[in-house]
């Protein structure tokens, strides 16, 4: 029998190979945390985010991941309560509509488009650039970083056409090697005595946290969370969603925040509480590398520059698989056309929404090239800074809409879950934002200009999306659940 994935019509008949919705069962808590820990990229965050927020905010490093951890812990809070009552592949903006109504809903569906795509034609973008290194370096081989991008982007549009299943085994390799790579490094670190001031807890003390470099160094601590929606993406294929989704958000959560600050803080320690601000901003780009050469060995660093690729790869299919089924639901909601709405028989996978996405990749990404913008400058810069944007608006508008279910409907009695901790997240989350709007130069590497304008496609996508829902009064988005 054929194993190619079959694309059926939008009106699906008895008999024919398409499916009525996801496969329901099929993802348990250990799934949903490897596609979360997948889309954030513990080597890439890692390697790229931390010599920015040492530079920022010195050898205390280590206590804004864990502030930014405490942050999605607070919102979880509401978030959880609200799961219990909402299983949708649409994300928060399924969450949204529960709570504000579809307008304001489809608003937020405009956003999380936004989002989505441009946080992954960033990426990309920033993988072709280490992919192209990497290869030069080690094998010698000029290989366009385009061409290096449109290979890694038709494999990894097949795995996500094929189905979840096959991702979850690459994923489970790539994400093991990655995070095996820098549990070697923290123990060489720590078990050596830690460095120049031994295994100190000076990146603890709370005294020196509070700084002028506090607010860039969150956001960018913050920015190494983007995948926490995998929760809620994948909760309809969950199984037992009611325990499992709880159990995965959480899990995720403490997971990446105590990883990121065991690493960072052992990185610190290697370098010298007194020293590390100034290490990692002479050197960004090869702080980490530096650290792992001289702990353990050159194998090692070497190691860590093949695995930063692959962490990459790695976060490109959880988010291409996130995305996807993004597309899914906002199209069986009466969004997006119906033809994104169907999933193949065999996997129940949305696959023409998978293949979709991977196209629209391509065309952004070629547009880009052939206009003959930096990889790193241009492309990454101002689409992940405008991407990190568009997902504080929509966690924002999750946490509201968090408190008007919860006001209209009596199906939880802690004030905490329901109020307090919803309100919290608003605060939180808007301080967020003001960093970010106010910091937005710092984002775009010290650019500004032009730049700073794309800010404006914000309000455009949320507009465009309400008077969309404005005239389709038939969107749903409860409608088809199975």
């Amino acid at each position: 029998m054929s194993t190619t994935p079959s694309f059926p019509s939008a009106a699906p008949q008895p008999g024919t190979a398409e499916r009525s919705g996801l496969r329901p069962s099929r993802l348990g808590v250990g799934a949903i945390i490897f596609f979360v820990v997948a889309a954030v990229a513990p080597m890439a965050a890692i390697i790229g985010a931390s010599p920015v927020v040492f530079s920022a905010n010195g050898v205390t490093a280590p206590m804004v991941y864990l502030l930014a951890a405490l942050l999605f812990v607070v919102f979880s809070a509401g978030y959880v309560a609200m799961s219990r009552h909402i299983r949708n592949a649409g994300g928060f903006v399924a969450y949204i509509a529960r709570g504000l109504g579809a307008r304001v809903a489809t608003a937020g569906a405009g956003l999380a488009i936004l989002f989505y795509g441009s946080l992954q034609i960033a990426l990309w973008s920033q993988f072709s650039v280490f992919a192209h290194t990497l290869i030069a370096d080690k094998l010698g081989i000029d290989i366009p970083p385009l061409v290096i991008v449109f290979v890694v982007l038709a494999a990894v549009t097949i795995l996500s056409v094929v189905g979840v299943d096959l991702s979850l085994k690459v994923l489970g390799v790539l994400v093991a090697l990655e995070i095996a790579a820098l549990v070697v490094l923290d123990a060489a670190i720590i078990f050596s005595g830690g460095g120049p001031s031994g295994n100190s807890l000076a990146a603890f003390d709370p005294s020196s946290l509070v700084g002028p470099g506090l607010g860039v160094a969150f956001l960018f601590a913050f920015a190494c969370f983007t995948g926490f929606e995998a929760t809620v993406v994948f909760s309809e294929e969950a199984k037992n969603p009611r325990r499992t989704i709880p159990r995965a958000v959480y899990g995720s959560i403490a997971f990446i925040g105590l990883f990121y600050a065991t690493t960072v803080w052992a990185l610190g320690n290697s370098v010298g509480s007194e020293s590390v601000q100034a290490a990692a901003t002479a050197e960004p780009a090869g702080f980490v590398f530096s650290i792992a050469e001289r702990e353990v060995g050159p194998w090692l660093a070497t190691s860590l520059e093949v695995l930063v690729v692959t962490s990459f790869v790695a976060m490109l299919i959880g988010f291409q698989n996130m995305f996807a089924r993004y597309l899914y639901a906002l199209s069986r909601a009466g969004v997006l056309p119906a033809r994104l709405g169907t999933v193949t028989a065999k996997s129940g996978t949305p696959a023409t929404a998978a293949l979709s996405v991977g196209v629209l990749i391509a065309v952004v990404i070629a547009g880009f090239g052939l206009a003959g913008a930096d990889p790193i400058t241009v492309t990454f810069s101002w689409l992940l800074s405008l991407g990190t944007v568009a997902l504080i608006v929509i966690l924002i508008l999750t946490s509201v809409a968090i408190i008007a279910f919860f006001l209209r409907n009596t199906l939880e009695s802690n004030p905490w879950t329901t109020k307090i901790a919803p309100l919290l997240s608003i605060a939180g989350f808007g301080s967020v934002a003001y960093i970010a709007v106010t910091n937005y130069d710092v984002l775009l590497g010290g650019q500004g200009g032009i730049a700073q304008w794309l800010l404006l496609l914000i309000p455009v996508f949320a507009i465009a999306g309400y008077l969309w829902a404005t005239v389709r009064p038939a969107i749903d988005y409860e409608a088809d659940l199975v």
